[in-house]
């Protein structure tokens, strides 16, 4: 992910991309000359030279780094999941606040072109159904299958419910490893959105999709595709009393009528940009202007951790014999 973050950018205009720091000195030195920057292999090296960072680093390394730059009152946008574990996720965002620093959480699904899409309806959640599906990718093996992976889910879900947890059960199991690999998980929130979601990492093909089911509309959206459909109610509400009309008559064979064919659907209105150029940019914006957010704050990094963190205490519950 650094590599992406990098590329991103030095692509943007208002911004200047002067470094990049790995511990392995042979890939920090091939991304300095690739974009030509300075390469470190130790961020202190770093701290007179930049106005904001990005951590794309292992999630165990988190909280070490972002107290490192939010001490240098250094802005700093950290990857997906914002720390190891809540205890450290708290640490971080106690941090910024003492600070008075801006930190951003880099859960790029939120801008993905079919979310953006979503937020943009403004609806009123009662369940949603999300499922995020792949091969094993041999990497982000130091977490399982929920922080790797559902955590997207988690946030974007949190975002539309907006309410406060009420219960949390789930189900997981590791198969390469110890940490979970495969997981499911319903969410009831307490203004009545139940969510259920799947996750994992062992896959025969990718899939990343999610419905939602609200009073107004009914959506169906794939992440991959980046399309989506919605059906609204308030439009399809003549064939709702069109087929009341004709049963209740019964003067017509209802069985050769097409229910797709009746119904008012409109595909997802998307505009297809880079997820994390989006995030850079709402970020930068918000390091320029104190009165704006970037698109994950800290603390909402904090809340789907404190939900995955349900979600994992739950699936050692109801762990596997």
């Amino acid at each position: 992910m650094g590599a992406i973050h990098a590329k991103v950018y030095d692509q943007l205009p208002q911004s200047e991309l002067v470094a990049v720091v790995d511990i392995d000195a042979g890939k920090a030195e091939r991304l300095g000359k690739q974009y030509d920057c300075l390469a470190f292999t130790d961020c202190a090296d770093i701290l007179d030279k930049v106005d904001a960072v990005t951590i794309a680093t292992p999630t165990v390394t988190h909280l070490k780094l972002a107290k490192i730059f939010i001490k240098n009152n250094i802005a700093v946008m950290i990857e997906k999941p914002l720390a190891a574990n809540v205890k450290e996720g708290r640490k971080i965002v106690g941090l910024a606040k003492k600070q008075n620093s801006v930190v951003a959480v880099g859960h790029s699904e939120r801008c993905n072109p079919v979310v953006q899409a979503m937020k943009r309806l403004d609806i009123e959640p009662k369940f949603i159904e999300a499922n995020r599906i792949s091969p094993y990718p041999f990497r982000s093996t130091d977490i399982g299958v929920v922080l790797d992976v559902m955590i997207h889910d988690i946030d974007i879900i949190l975002s539309l419910a907006s309410s406060k947890i009420k219960k949390v059960d789930a189900v997981g199991v590791g198969v390469v490893g110890e940490a979970e690999d495969i997981c499911n998980a319903r969410i009831v929130f307490e203004n009545g959105c139940i969510a259920n979601i799947t996750a994992s990492r062992l896959a025969l093909k990718t899939v990343r999709k999610v419905r939602v089911f609200s009073r107004q509309a009914y959506l169906s959206v794939d992440y991959l595709k980046k399309s989506g459909i919605i059906i609204k109610a308030d439009p399809n509400t003549n064939v709702v009393e069109w087929i009341k009309e004709h049963r209740a008559l019964g003067d017509f064979d209802l069985t050769t009528v097409n229910w797709p064919d009746l119904l008012h659907i409109e595909q997802l209105v998307i505009d297809d940009k880079e997820p994390v150029r989006l995030q850079q940019e709402a970020f930068l914006r918000a390091v320029v202007d104190r009165t704006l957010a970037p698109e994950v704050s800290a603390e909402e990094g904090l809340a789907a951790l404190e939900c995955a963190e349900k979600i994992l205490t739950s699936v050692r519950k109801h762990k596997w014999s």
